[in-house]
């Protein structure tokens, strides 16, 4: 008997279950098709085009390497948007020659 009643509950408790799965998921498909709201991703207005890479030895420091390929701190700045020149390390590939964005 205590075996039959525990069944019942396992069956109502899953029905259960399955009935508030099915709500939320009916909920957030109604969201969905109501007020959906699209996110529009902006292409950059230039790409970045690196024409020539120098890879970062030992020792290498930014003001450095822009010196070594007669590059002001500005043009280096450009052609390597986000660099770290406090975090540079062996292996990386910097931008030497190329065309920034403007």
């Amino acid at each position: 008997m205590a075996k039959a009643n525990y069944n019942k509950r396992a069956m109502i408790l899953n029905l259960v279950l399955m009935l508030s799965l099915f709500l939320v998921i009916s909920m957030a498909e109604s969201r969905k098709a109501n007020g959906a709201r699209v996110l529009k991703v902006r292409k950059p207005r230039c790409s970045l085009e690196c024409e020539s890479v120098f890879g970062v030895a030992s020792g290498d420091t930014c003001f450095g390497i822009a010196q070594l390929f007669s590059l002001t701190t500005e043009v280096f700045d450009s052609i390597n948007p986000n660099l770290n020149c406090e975090a540079l390390f062996v292996g990386q590939w910097l931008c030497v020659a190329g065309s920034p964005c403007q």
